[in-house]
């Protein structure tokens, strides 16, 4: 495994440990985030903000790695996200709902820290799963 898939995974076991000052040690200090909404956030604090979040509307939340595909200093990870909508996620009321989604990522590695990580998920897939907005009608 290269060091950026290393990286990435040592990533999303932090964040099913719940450890944070471990996740925060990864990222680089000039770090830029493009979430599932495609804003483009800068520096450690706003994507540790985001992990929190999730394990905050979610405290069973958890990470289950598909496949990292890696070369040179870029690493592409499937994953699936899941867990109870137990708490408040992005300004939403618990829902009490289960989710499941899944994810990719594409993350960028430079000086052995995680330089920039672009997340790519269909953030309506969620909201449907937690009742924030109603699934589409089926025939």
């Amino acid at each position: 495994m290269s060091d950026a898939a290393t990286i990435a995974r040592e990533y999303f076991e932090s964040f099913n440990k719940r450890d944070w000052d471990g996740m925060r040690s990864l990222f680089h200090q000039e770090y830029t985030y493009m979430g599932g909404d495609g804003v483009v956030q800068k520096g450690v604090d706003a994507i540790m903000a985001i992990n929190q979040g999730f394990a905050t509307g979610m405290s069973d939340a958890h990470i289950d790695i598909k496949s990292i595909h890696s070369a040179g200093n870029t690493a592409v990870i499937e994953f699936t996200g899941a867990g109870t909508h137990d708490g408040d996620l992005m300004g939403i009321p618990a829902s009490g709902k289960k989710l499941s989604m899944p994810v990719c990522n594409v993350i960028e590695v430079k000086d052995g820290k995680i330089l920039a990580e672009r997340e790519y998920m269909d953030m309506m897939h969620l909201m449907q799963q937690i009742g924030a907005i109603p699934a589409p009608a089926t025939a």
